[in-house]
């Protein structure tokens, strides 16, 4: 494969990862602006004495984020990278639209299933954050079964950071968050 083939799918994977990263915290600020207590909802039933270490959670996640994408643009070669034998480079495109697409929409649709008392929308809501409980746990397998191998300390940065991303979204998200949570 050419050079300019292996550029067009790394960018294609920097697009994906800055509009979908833009579009997660834009529904962050989104929240914000129409509701002020968006914090107190969003925060659900999780228990008061759980939310430090929820807390701390989410930066250790954001880090292992960053470190696992780190990775993928920067040192894979997407003519070369193979995950589990069959996939290609562009798997982690997938994964990365199955984790950035349901996180933005899990703002407004929390926000909407409690304006509505919506037993309907918070399935919906509880889907999304399967989603990307699931696909986090795909990049994290991904990253562990990638070859050829990339250089040794960035790929054991890059499993152990998938690996706590995906404890969070998988765990903390997907089950912890959607076990607690009560439409008002």
């Amino acid at each position: 494969m050419t050079e300019k083939p292996m550029i067009a799918k790394k960018w294609l994977t920097i697009l994906i990862i800055l509009l979908g990263g833009f579009a997660v915290l834009g529904s962050y600020v989104y929240g914000f602006q129409i509701r002020p207590d968006v914090a107190d909802i969003l925060w659900g039933g999780v228990p008061q004495e759980f939310r430090p270490a929820y807390t701390t959670a989410m930066f250790l996640a954001a880090a292992g984020y960053f470190a696992y994408t780190y990775l993928i643009i920067f040192q894979l070669d997407p003519t070369d990278a193979r995950v589990f034998g069959s996939f290609g480079y562009g798997i982690f495109n997938v994964l990365y639209l199955a984790i950035l697409i349901p996180s933005a929409l899990w703002t407004p649709l929390t926000l909407l299933a409690v304006e509505n008392a919506s037993p309907g929308l918070l399935w919906l809501v509880r889907l999304c954050l399967a989603v990307v409980g699931l696909a986090s746990i795909g990049l994290f397998l991904g990253v562990l079964k990638i070859q050829p191998r990339p250089p040794v300390l960035v790929h054991r940065l890059a499993i152990l950071g998938s690996f706590v991303f995906s404890i969070h979204t998988a765990i903390l998200d997907a089950l912890v968050w959607t076990t607690n949570f009560q439409l008002p």
